[in-house]
Formats: structure tokens, sequence, C-alpha cells
């Protein structure tokens, strides 16, 4: 029997297998997890700043360590994610961040908090370079933006439905608690993934007619074989490159305004809602998680939509950037609870904001369709370490602009960044197509 792929054919008696959904939902838990221990800090902040008598400036610093390490591990990450095959590397991270999540709830001090704080963004460093290789390599182009937009969901619907479950920790036992079960539930995946996870070529429940689809569509089976992609120095002459081409700093540039956005929500929000809002911790829990609730629906439905267009036939760029530039233009709503005292209209601007930045979340999809082939992970890297440049700046300079009674000022800064975020999108990025390095050879 011979069944039609893609205007190609594969010789089978079986139908077109769907391990690459599969590794979808692997994906998708992997960032759940990987966004409740960014996050965990922020919950059980209020109760760390009570018990170590913590300024707002030292609250803002705590909370930008992650970020620190973070973002200067990138590159270094992502050459390394260029070298060490997923099913061994994702494995190793995840033990490690959530080993030092572990012993944050075993912390007796501001500056070992701080340390460890420090070491979970070491050890996260490569986890979206993983997940975009990993999704270059088992999803065809026009599937591409939604597996991307299911699995980056998981940063959203883990947050939404995780962040009561985190504060009733705390509330019931101690923050201490909020860091050790998040850590303990990291290294139980760790173990998962290194069992279950393979290539397209090896994974048993991918057979050829499923290879070939992926393969026909513009997946790059061969990715993560071994011998298939010669592993790449970390030189200055491929750092030109990734770093010489107006495209790609405009995703560079949109997604520091982008994560701009998520990281108010990671690291302030809670706060905001607690201390200037008046709140307690369980109506916190819940109205804290309505915007990440909206950022879920956001996501998932820029994903299918942009996918919806590149099948209509619409070009790649108009299809990955609407989505995006859509999103930006939403999230610059939440200096609408600037003007209301209304706790209802501040959640129903924040979860506009938010609902934005899930529609804008997709930006993976463009270092999958931009980045040079050989230098997927080191693209990947310099696209999360100056995204991620936000998460050290963002709850610094919202710690200095905000004032003991008044949050006004960090509406502001948040509505002037996402408005930078559109124009670099719209100016800088230009025609969707993989940068070819003769590009930067003249």
């Amino acid at each position: 029997m011979t069944t039609s792929i893609n205007n190609s054919t594969v010789g089978t008696d079986q139908p077109r297998s769907r391990a690459r959904f599969l590794i979808m939902v692997m994906l998708f838990i992997t960032v759940v997890i990987n966004y409740m221990d960014r996050s965990n800090l922020s919950v059980a902040a209020p109760a760390i700043a009570d018990e170590f008598g913590l300024s707002t400036a030292q609250q803002g610093l705590i909370l930008s360590a992650f970020g620190w390490t973070y973002a200067a591990m990138q590159i270094p990450g992502g050459w390394l994610v260029d070298k060490v095959r997923p099913r061994v590397l994702y494995p190793l991270c995840l033990i490690f961040w959530s080993l030092a999540t572990v012993f944050m709830g075993m912390a007796g001090s501001f500056v070992a908090l701080f340390v460890l704080r420090l070491a979970v963004g070491v050890f996260e460093a490569p986890a979206y370079p993983i997940n975009n290789k990993v999704a270059t390599s088992w999803f065809p182009e026009k599937e591409r933006a939604t597996a991307i937009g299911f699995y980056t969901s998981g940063q959203f619907i883990g947050l939404a439905l995780l962040t009561p479950v985190l504060i009733w920790l705390q509330h019931t036992f101690s923050w201490h608690w909020v860091f050790i079960a998040t850590g303990l539930v990291g290294i139980v995946w760790g173990v998962i993934w290194y069992i279950f996870y393979r290539t397209p070529r090896e994974h048993r429940l991918a057979n050829d007619a499923e290879v070939q689809y992926i393969r026909d569509g513009g997946g790059l089976v061969d990715l993560e074989e071994s011998g298939a992609q010669t592993p790449q120095k970390l030189s200055w002459a491929n750092l030109g490159v990734v770093l010489g081409h107006r495209k790609l700093w405009g995703i560079y540039l949109g997604q520091f305004c982008l994560t701009s956005t998520l990281w108010f929500f990671l690291t302030w929000f809670p706060t905001y809602l607690v201390d200037y809002r008046g709140m307690d911790y369980i109506k916190t829990g819940f109205l804290a998680s309505l915007p990440f609730v909206a950022a879920l629906v956001g996501v998932l439905l820029s994903g299918v939509f942009s996918d919806f267009l590149v099948r209509r036939g619409a070009t790649l760029g108009m299809a990955r950037k609407l989505p995006i530039i859509t999103g930006l233009l939403l999230s610059m709503a939440m200096i609408g609870a600037n003007f209301t005292d209304s706790t209802g209209w501040v959640i129903a601007f924040m979860s506009l904001a938010f609902f934005g930045n899930g529609l804008a979340s997709i930006t993976w999809s463009l270092v999958s369709a931009l980045a040079p082939m050989r230098l997927i992970g080191l693209t990947g890297g310099m696209f999360n370490f100056i995204g991620n440049l936000s998460s050290i700046a963002t709850p610094i300079v919202i710690g200095l602009l905000i004032t003991e009674t008044s949050f006004a000022p960090a509406f502001v800064y948040m509505t002037v960044i996402a408005a930078l975020g559109v124009l670099s999108y719209v100016l800088l990025v230009g025609k969707v197509e993989r940068v070819q390095e003769r590009e930067f050879t003249a």
C-alpha cells in the first residue's frame, strides 16, 4: 500500500503515526514545571519579605536574581544545546534546577535564597532553546506554531491552576513548602523525560510515514541524530552570524519587550494585589490566576490561528507576525489600572493585557523560521538571552519606580515597553525567511 504525504509517497502498510503529539505533551509538562519554579518565589515573596524585613528595592533584587544567571547563561546554554542531545541535557537541567529549588525551601537567610535563586537561573537557561530544537526536529512548518503555542501554554495553565495551590501550601504549612514541593516534582519529571524521550528516527512510536511527513513539511528530523550535525564552536565568528542581521535583532528586541510583560506577572503582580490592593493571600491566589487563564486562551488561539493562516496560503511573515503584533498592542491595556479604583476593572485590564501576552507568545516560531540551520541552538540562546534581560530589568526597575503608596509608574513603564516591541516587529523583522550565512560574508 502507498500512502500520500505532502505530495510525496512513502511505501507502508500502516497509517502515519502520531508520536509527535506525545512529544508536544511532554514539552507542555516540562514548561509547566519550568514556570512553576520561576513563579514560586513571587508567591512566597510577601511572606519572605515579612520574615526577613525586606524593602521593595530588596524584594526587586531577589526577584531579579533568577534573571541574572538565566540571561547570562543563554549564549553558552544555546551552544550546549547544539552540542548535547535533548534526551541527556534536559533531564540534567531539570534535576539540578529542581534540587536548587528544594534547597530554597530550607534556606534561612536572604543571602542563601539569593544564591540558590541564581543557581535555578543557571540550570533553567538551556530549557527554551531545547524546546525549540525539539519542536524544529519533530514538527513540520504548518504544525509548528500550534505545537509551540500548545507547549508554551504550559507556562500559563500551570500558573493559572497551580498558583492557588502554591498559595494554599504556603497558607496551610509555610512558604518553605512552596519550594520543596515544586522542586520534588521537577526531579521526578527529569527521570521520566530521560526514559521516554527519543528523536523522530529513534522513537518506537514514530513510523517511517510520520518521519517522512515531518521531513517533507520542513521539519529537521536529522537535527538531533548523532553525527548529523557537527557541534559548532562558541566562536566570535558564530556570534557574528547570530548578531549580524537586522531581522534577527528584530526578534531579539521584540522578545525583550514581550517577556517584560510576562516577568511583571511572574514577579510583582501578587505583591501588587496584596500590598497595593489590600487583598488576603487566598483571594489573591484566585484573582492572580485569572490573567493567566486569559493568557492561556491567547496562546492556544495564537498557534492555531497562525498555522491556519499558513494552510490558507498567507505568507509565513503575516501568519507569524500578526498575532505577535496584535498581542503586544493588547498588552498595553494594563495602563488602564492607573485610572480605576475598582478591583474588578484592574483584573479585567490585567487579563486583557496578559491575553495579549499569550497571543504574542509564538515568537519561538520565528526563531525556527529565521535561524541559520547549523546555529539553531545558538540563535535560540541569543534570542532568549536578550529577551530575558527583561527578567533582570523588570523586577528591579519596578522596585525602583514604585513607592509605598503608588504602583502607577510601573504600568507606565510596561506600556512603553510593549509599544517598543510593536515597533521592533514592524520595522526590523521584515520578510520571514531563514538567514543564509553567505549574507554575512560580503
